[in-house]
């Protein structure tokens, strides 16, 4: 079976980056009546820090650590504003395969800036109640870092689907893919045509196409992404 998958990046040369900038400031002080203060006065504590992953094991894709050393760290706090525009613009799960430029500015309107570069986040804490968002977690995603990644899997080609037409229904069993990769190379999404999959055609993990620089972290490349699959009739 030929290849159609891809993995495509939002911006020319591989590189993929939002247009916004998050804006920070300090947090010199940290706890529960601070932080609560903090989300009072319409503002979401954060942290960001310096993190790079390595394969612990030549042969086993799956033992990535974490280098023991956590450096570049900041606790910060952000405006519930911006972040809300930024969610409202880039949907989950994308956030979390999307990098953002990030300044930290000496104070609230200040022009002095004390640190700056680019940015993933990689958790949003929230209200297991309410929902609203209660702190957040970046990661310094400069070039020649390597992190994990939850790539999003965008499904293409519907509507000119053989199997589809012909009364099957698409599985789509992964909805995200593990990667470890470059910062400079991060993958925003992988796109799968299924556009000529027919009736219990599938695709697997061997069967993506992706840049070199990425590691799928997994051991069996095998398991189905999605499978056309043939509509079941109850007698």
């Amino acid at each position: 079976m030929s290849r159609w998958w891809r993995a495509v990046p939002t911006t020319a040369g591989g590189q993929r980056r939002s247009y916004f900038t998050i804006q920070a400031i300090p947090r010199e002080v940290t706890g529960a009546r601070v932080s609560s203060r903090d989300r009072a006065q319409g503002r979401i504590p954060a942290i960001v820090f310096s993190q790079n992953y390595v394969q612990s094991k030549t042969n086993d894709p799956t033992s990535i650590v974490a280098s023991s050393s956590v450096s570049r760290k900041f606790l910060l706090t952000t405006e519930r504003k911006q972040i809300k525009t930024i969610l409202n613009s880039v949907d989950l799960p994308f956030f979390y395969s999307t990098t953002f430029l990030l300044q930290i500015r000496a104070g609230s309107g200040s022009s002095t800036l004390l640190e700056s570069g680019k940015v993933l986040p990689i958790k949003i804490h929230r209200d297991e109640e309410t929902g609203k968002i209660l702190n957040l977690v970046f990661v310094w995603a400069e070039d020649g870092t390597k992190l994990k990644v939850d790539v999003p899997v965008v499904v293409k080609g519907e509507q000119e689907c053989l199997g589809l037409k012909k009364g099957g229904y698409l599985n789509k069993i992964r909805p995200t893919l593990k990667f470890l990769c470059p910062a400079e190379h991060m993958p925003q999404k992988i796109e799968i045509d299924v556009s000529q999959l027919d009736v219990e055609d599938k695709v697997s993990l061997h069967d993506i196409d992706v840049h070199p620089t990425w590691k799928l972290l997994s051991k069996n490349e095998t398991i189905p992404v999605c499978k056309v699959k043939a509509t079941t009739v109850d007698s």
